[in-house]
């Protein structure tokens, strides 16, 4: 197993392993990366639904796919969804087309977040759909002390209507008012249960409100913190070649995606793991 940094704060790529076959012991050194770097990129990994699955499912019990997942590669991998553009006998055969994706965490409008992402190339572009990850880790180190006092000890409630495309959820209505948002309410400041390390938690920017906190002054805030955690330090953005594997943890990271043309072909597996450290606090 070969490793390398992929930014100083950001980010370890691991490569010269087949996934199928790793021993509990390079398992842990694996882990160990993704606790530490936020983001592992394993190149080179040949798999099948149930084989992504079955790796996946060493972070921990894996997650059912959200209602806006799309349609399943495989009945026999039910867990697994698909990322894709593509459209097979009119009909999308995944989710979030080739649109840019904004900077968010996954499923942070539940109570209850996935711990892990793991995202799988199958099928790549050659220009755009880069995803990017910014480590959360680093960014509340950096906090300005007056940033960081006017967030301590406040929650964002998370906005469950919109997907990280800007797509309206089924059966949800638009967001007239931020404070009357759906969704759930984490701390913006949380301690990670792993590492016990201070991480800023966003969710994403659209709809986001500060708890108890006029509009304006929450819009205000949360603006000079956004701009805070996306600095070009914190960051790293990933050019995919086909069969990357790609593994960041929801809990310190956040990520976004590049628009891509539509002409091409893209579709990616994916397979979220369930955590049941962060809860939301009582609307």
């Amino acid at each position: 197993m070969q490793t390398r940094n992929l930014t100083p704060v950001t980010g370890v790529e691991i490569s010269g392993i087949d996934v199928r076959q790793v021993s509990d012991a390079d398992f842990a050194a694996i882990e160990k990366f993704w606790l530490d770097r936020c983001l592992i990129v394993i190149k080179d990994q040949h798999l099948s639904p149930s084989e992504l699955c079955d790796f996946s499912r060493r972070f921990g019990e894996l997650e059912k796919p959200p209602a806006s997942a799309g349609r399943r590669r495989d009945e026999e991998a039910p867990e697994m969804w698909v990322i894709s553009n593509v459209i097979e006998n009119g009909q999308p055969i995944g989710a979030l087309g080739s649109g840019e994706a904004e900077w968010h965490t996954d499923m942070s409008y539940i109570p209850e977040p996935p711990s892990a992402s793991v995202l799988y190339g199958r099928e790549v572009v050659t220009n755009g759909g880069n995803t990017w990850y910014a480590n959360m880790y680093a960014a509340a180190e950096a906090l300005p002390a007056d940033l960081r006092a006017a967030i301590e000890a406040r929650q964002a409630n998370h906005d469950s209507s919109y997907t990280s495309a800007g797509e309206l959820r089924k059966g949800m209505s638009d967001v007239v008012d931020v404070k009357d948002a759906p969704g759930a309410r984490h701390p913006i400041i949380r301690n990670h249960p792993v590492t016990g390390r201070d991480t800023i938690y966003l969710g994403r920017r659209t709809n986001s409100w500060i708890v108890g906190m006029e509009v304006p002054e929450s819009d205000s805030l949360l603006d000079a913190l956004w701009a805070h955690c996306t600095r070009d330090e914190f960051c790293y953005s990933h050019r995919w070649s086909p069969n990357d594997l790609l593994v960041w943890d929801n809990r310190s990271a956040i990520h976004r995606r590049d628009s891509f043309s539509a002409d091409e072909r893209r579709v990616m597996w994916r397979c979220q793991v369930r955590d049941g450290s962060f809860t939301a606090a009582a609307a």
